[in-house]
């Protein structure tokens, strides 16, 4: 599909476009696009057929779209793709990279020279990798993801906190544990062969979009291949935009996105930590008559009591400064939060001030 007469008839969102991807993304408009996801060829170098030890052929890598001339050729694609993903993302976007030892270094490097900002390399550790035949070489039980922002300017989108709920409680390491994809996931031709050889896994797509996104962002895929991130896309309520020059793969592709079903927004809204919210001044809930000058807060361990001032801040005995200031010198701690150390009382009850806080957050709709 010629992506001039999509632009001209409606938005290329949730749309697999046919064709080049460095031409087809040269024409979409600048700073467009949320996240960019990208399989790119890796440029295998396969010298020949690689045989199993009953002697029957390993279904590899051997398309034409994984073949280059050499280092060179393949460096120069790299930049090329790389340079018309940089100028489609916003400002605050960020792209990830999945790759091999084969290709993922020349990858690195490449990023970093067009000058995207590197955020992690994440290594996933193949649960069920492919032997090494041969028995020359380590099992290759791993590849490699890097994260990069757009620039070192760039407020990147992290869900910090959906990861760790995602984790049971526990923060999201770089290394993480997935089978390859296998079983009824495995698109298959009729042969029973592996329809595409490096489809990946719908589980990470899964967290690559939940840690980098918010529903309604954009993703791109520039190889689309089988489709896995239209269809988590399309799953997490998030747009996305397929670029594949293989005919096969985009008729797969698009029978498979067809039968996803979409989530209401609250089942696709993820936990936002303290990092998201708006910021709050104590002295607003002064202003705003939440908390009176000459009111008295209370210590959450009630030995202490300090009086509010006009400005926000609190005087306790000698002591005289902010919320967290005030707290830490009664404490004598080296620091305090406030919001959590702080009680008023309503109704003969004490209530922590974070209450009121939280109040002007949900009357301004930024929670």
């Amino acid at each position: 599909m010629n992506i001039h007469a999509i632009l001209q008839k409606d938005s290329p969102k949730n749309k697999i476009l046919h064709g080049n991807c460095i031409a087809l993304m040269n024409d979409l408009p600048a700073s467009s696009v949320d996240l960019i996801f990208a399989d790119p060829p890796y440029n295998l170098q396969l010298g020949g057929d690689l045989h199993r030890p009953d002697n029957s052929k390993v279904n590899a890598v051997d398309d034409d779209w994984d073949k280059f001339k050499n280092f060179e050729h393949y460096d120069n694609f790299t930049k090329d793709w790389l340079t018309a993903a940089h100028r489609i993302l916003k400002t605050d976007g960020a792209i990830w990279v999945i790759g091999s030892y084969h290709n993922i270094f020349r990858v690195g490097a490449s990023l970093q020279d067009i000058g995207y900002w590197i955020l992690n390399d994440i290594v996933w550790r193949k649960s069920n990798p492919m032997p090494n035949f041969r028995g020359k070489r380590f099992t290759n039980a791993h590849e490699t993801l890097i994260w990069a922002a757009k620039s070192d300017k760039s407020k990147y989108t992290f869900n910090y906190d959906a990861l760790k709920e995602l984790n049971d409680g526990v923060q999201m390491r770089s290394d993480w544990l997935f089978p390859i994809c296998n079983g009824t996931e495995r698109l298959k031709k009729f042969d029973g062969t592996k329809l595409h050889p490096t489809q990946k896994p719908e589980s990470i797509l899964h967290r690559v979009i939940v840690a980098s996104t918010k529903p309604g962002d954009l993703i791109l895929d520039p190889f689309f291949g089988s489709g896995t991130t239209g269809v988590v896309a399309k799953r997490l309520g998030r747009d996305y935009i397929g670029i594949d020059q293989e005919n096969q793969y985009i008729k797969a592709a698009k029978h498979r996105i067809a039968q996803v079903k979409s989530f209401d927004e609250e089942s696709i809204s993820v936990t936002s930590g303290k990092r998201t919210e708006r910021r709050i001044p104590f002295g607003i809930l002064v202003e705003r008559g939440l908390l009176s000058p000459g009111e008295k807060l209370y210590s959450q361990n009630g030995r202490h009591v300090a009086k509010v001032r006009a400005d926000g801040t609190l005087i306790a005995h000698d002591a005289r400064g902010s919320i967290h200031q005030v707290g830490s010198i009664l404490e004598g701690a080296p620091s305090c939060n406030g919001w959590t150390y702080w009680f008023f009382k309503k109704d003969g009850a004490k209530v922590p001030i974070d209450v009121l806080r939280q109040k002007i957050r949900v009357e301004e709709n930024v929670v």
